[in-house]
């Protein structure tokens, strides 16, 4: 009754750039955080940014500089600007998010572990 759904991910080449895009579909009743964490094969998922519902943002040094996360509240939606992508970057991206939203029911339900599908994010050297 609640989904995070993604889009953007692609190929593109070194030093190019892809704008991630995950949205809140549901009856969200608050929206604490997002964020977007990436995964590579044989290999944990990591933390890349995170932003809360009043704006701060958090990076992972890695992309630091490079990366951009940013929110909309009233589309329930996070972005992650990725410009100078390098091949290293290359994995399947995830967004997670912190909320509560309520059932057809009229259950609230919260949690900190909401994951979208992920989408492949490939950069080509």
């Amino acid at each position: 009754q609640m989904k995070l759904v993604e889009s953007g991910g692609g190929l593109v080449q070194a030093g190019g750039s892809l704008r991630l895009s995950c949205a809140a579909i549901g009856r969200i009743l608050n929206l604490w955080a997002m964020a977007w964490y990436r995964q590579t094969p044989g290999k944990q998922r990591e933390l890349v940014a995170s932003i809360t519902s009043g704006g701060r943002g958090n990076y992972a040094d890695s992309v630091k500089g490079r990366f951009t996360i940013s929110g909309d509240n009233a589309k329930n939606t996070v972005y992650l600007q990725m410009n100078n992508l390098k091949p290293e970057d290359t994995a399947v991206y995830y967004c997670n998010a912190d909320l509560t939203y309520s059932t057809e029911e009229g259950t609230p339900i919260a949690g900190k572990d909401f994951w979208g599908q992920g989408t492949q994010v490939t950069v080509s050297s």
